[in-house]
């Protein structure tokens, strides 16, 4: 952080949980904020902050933090992917920085990265108090992407076996885990090679927990993020690409913005994990960013 900037580790409350951020503060206060969530399984030290970091640097109060059930923060089972936790965690983020003396309460915003995006268009759309929302990279959820994204044989069994993973926790109290991500092995959590090699280098380090619950995908793959695009009322800036995850999905959801919201899509060929770490992509995005919120 630079001497006009300051970082705070904060907490609160989200239904029975405690959640745990790193909230970057610029100079000036009472400061607009922005709360912001990561792609799937993501811990807060990896993308989010990389854009925090930036946008407190632009001026803006950004919130990196775990969702429950990952990294610092509380909730079990571990390692548990639900969507619906996620927009709830949102926001009840927002209102946490509307309770601080510098945070402008009239000017609080929402960035969503990857999957982040599906379930921060939810909550953007919903919460009163979201007066923008930039979502980059997204992975926008609809059976049509799903079906893309894990063919329609494999999400139906991917679904089967998480309902029944969930059946039993809720029977027994026991957890049924796989890795997060695998170099060879097709059944885990974000199938692939290109997700592998990113998010290995992490668990390595013990920064990213390789972990993920099969009865996740019980609650992942009834979430769709469709019927919120459809009812969004806020400015939406949408960041994206052929070379990003599930192009057609993201254009189906701007697309289903009404006519009378006001939106904005940045298009290019940047690489989709290019918007997770290279410096130089995240200071572009996050300018972008940052000016969407002030014309919000």
């Amino acid at each position: 952080m630079g001497p006009n900037k300051t970082f705070e580790k904060v907490t609160f409350r989200s239904g029975e949980t405690v959640c745990v951020g790193d909230l970057y503060l610029p100079a000036q206060a009472p400061a607009p904020a922005v709360t912001i969530i990561g792609p799937m399984t993501f811990q807060k030290e990896q993308a989010p902050t990389q854009y925090a970091r930036k946008l407190a640097e632009l001026g803006y109060a950004a919130l990196a933090f775990d969702p429950r059930y990952r990294g610092e923060s509380g909730g079990e089972p571990r390692c548990w992917e639900n969507p619906a936790a996620k927009v709830e965690d949102l926001k009840n983020s927002l209102q946490y920085l509307a309770t601080r003396h510098d945070i402008d309460a009239e000017r609080m915003f929402v960035l969503g990265i990857c999957q982040g995006s599906s379930e921060a268009l939810k909550a953007a759309a919903e919460a009163p108090a979201v007066k923008g929302l930039a979502t980059i990279a997204g992975h926008y959820r609809d059976r049509e992407g799903d079906i893309d994204w894990l063919t329609e044989d494999g999400l139906t069994a991917r679904k089967a076996a998480g309902v029944a993973a969930k059946q039993r926790h809720e029977a027994t109290g026991d957890v049924q885990y796989v890795a997060g991500v695998d170099e060879h092995d097709m059944n885990v959590g974000m199938p692939g090679k290109f997700v592998w090699d990113w998010y290995h280098p992490w668990a390595e380090r013990g920064l990213w927990e390789n972990r993920y619950a099969v009865m996740s995908d019980a609650d992942l793959l009834d979430y769709e993020s469709i019927t919120s695009a459809r009812a969004m009322s806020k400015p939406w800036l949408m960041i994206h690409g052929q070379y990003c995850f599930l192009p057609t999905a993201a254009k189906r959801h701007f697309d289903a913005v009404p006519t009378t919201t006001r939106k904005y899509i940045v298009w290019d060929e940047t690489p989709h994990l290019d918007y997770y770490d290279k410096p130089e992509i995240i200071d572009r995005a996050a300018r972008r960013v940052a000016d969407w919120f002030a014309q919000s």
